[in-house]
């Protein structure tokens, strides 16, 4: 980021994000080359994008080539094509009875992973049919028809083709983020081919799909019809197990900034203690900072007194409690800090990076989380 943007944004904003185009590029043709060239490629897009913005990520997407747009509701598919998104979309979560219509109207491909689902369906009354992927269970137990019903279910699908089109197969591996691990994974490829099997010998012939991030690098053998990219496509590993596994032949960049400003400068004695119940004590003279972000914005409580930001390429540590608008970081060792200079919260500055891993570890949660939950209100700025 230049630093004449930078002091542009600093102008019009308290806190923002930008978004690097070019990684994202370099992200997509990372998992395009990663799969043969009839391999489709999803590009799942919910929950705002992993924090990125659903709409602008989707035109990003777009441009690059992406085969179909997977989101989490019909909600979001919605928000895409009054975007003008009139490419396919799949919804991967549950769909409420009353959204079955809009989908319908609006050539939206919902997931159907339960009788309960089917029989909601068979309730609506359209000339279109209802493109649908079925979604099988074969050994994560979240959504999906177990194997056991596969009869039934077949039969439910063949008294319903007047209503439905039976447009993809598919399921989600539990513990494909492990390299060390694939028994499980095996199993579950096993049973997802005899499901396979079993549709097309009925006369389906559904796009097939099982990998997500983790077994589109680790499993080619699973690779199917289509491969649904999330995480990595952010330039951010699934797992720590993963990106040691790959991280040698294949780089991914991290696409997401994360950016505050210093609204005002003190100096403070040794032994004055700071913010909300007076938790941190200052074990030098010391000068201060404080920013206008806080938990209400995603920057959570859990990094009161443990977080670092960037000031300047120097690492400041937060300085006792994260409030809900606000921290106060250390900028003793930065040189002519100032009000209106940037902070890094994620990201680079100069020398130095803080990762979405780094937040995590310190939250005991996972890089997902981390970018997940800034604020969707937050500007989104692509570059």
């Amino acid at each position: 980021m230049s630093r004449s943007i930078n002091e542009h944004l600093n102008t019009q904003y308290r806190t923002w994000v930008e978004i690097d185009t070019e990684a994202i590029k370099n992200n997509y043709r990372v998992f395009r080359s990663h799969i043969d060239k009839d391999t489709k490629l999803a590009v799942v897009v919910k929950s705002n994008a992993y924090g990125h913005d659903i709409v602008q990520f989707a035109h990003e997407m777009i441009s690059c080539g992406a085969d179909v747009l997977a989101v989490d509701s019909v909600v979001e598919a919605l928000v895409l094509r009054r975007e003008g998104i009139d490419m396919p979309i799949l919804v991967l979560g549950y769909t409420l009875q009353g959204h079955v219509a809009g989908a319908v109207e609006k050539d939206i491909c919902i997931t159907v992973s339960s009788f309960e689902a089917l029989r909601d369906i068979r309730k609506q009354k359209s000339d279109k049919k209802l493109l649908v992927h079925i979604k099988v269970d074969t050994g994560m137990h979240r959504q999906g028809f177990l194997f056991q019903d596969e009869e039934r279910l077949l039969k439910e699908l063949e008294s319903m083709k007047d209503v439905i089109e039976v447009d993809g197969l598919y399921m989600h591996f539990a513990a494909a983020k492990d390299p060390d691990g694939p028994d499980e994974t095996k199993g579950q490829i096993k049973i997802f081919e005899m499901w396979v099997e079993k549709f097309e010998k009925r006369g389906f012939t559904p796009t097939k799909h099982a990998c997500a991030t983790s077994g589109t690098l680790l499993y080619p053998n699973a690779h199917f019809d289509m491969v649904r990219i999330g995480i990595g496509m952010y330039g951010l590993w699934s797992s720590k197990e993963v990106e040691e596994y790959c991280g040698e032949k294949i780089i991914l960049k991290p696409v997401l900034s994360w950016k505050t400003i210093i609204t005002e400068v003190k100096q403070l004695k040794k032994g004055e203690k700071i913010g909300y119940d007076l938790t941190e004590e200052l074990k030098r003279d010391s000068v201060v900072a404080i920013c206008p972000i806080g938990y209400w914005h995603g920057y959570g409580r859990g990094f009161s007194s443990k977080g670092e930001v960037l000031v300047g390429g120097v690492r400041s540590k937060v300085l006792g409690r994260v409030s809900m608008d606000m921290i106060v970081i250390d900028v003793t060792d930065v040189i002519d800090v100032k009000k209106g200079d940037v902070v890094t919260l994620l990201g680079e500055d100069g020398n130095e990076r803080i990762s979405a891993e780094e937040l995590a570890e310190i939250l005991k949660t996972i890089n997902y989380e981390v970018v997940t939950g800034i604020n969707p209100r937050t500007k989104r700025i692509f570059l």
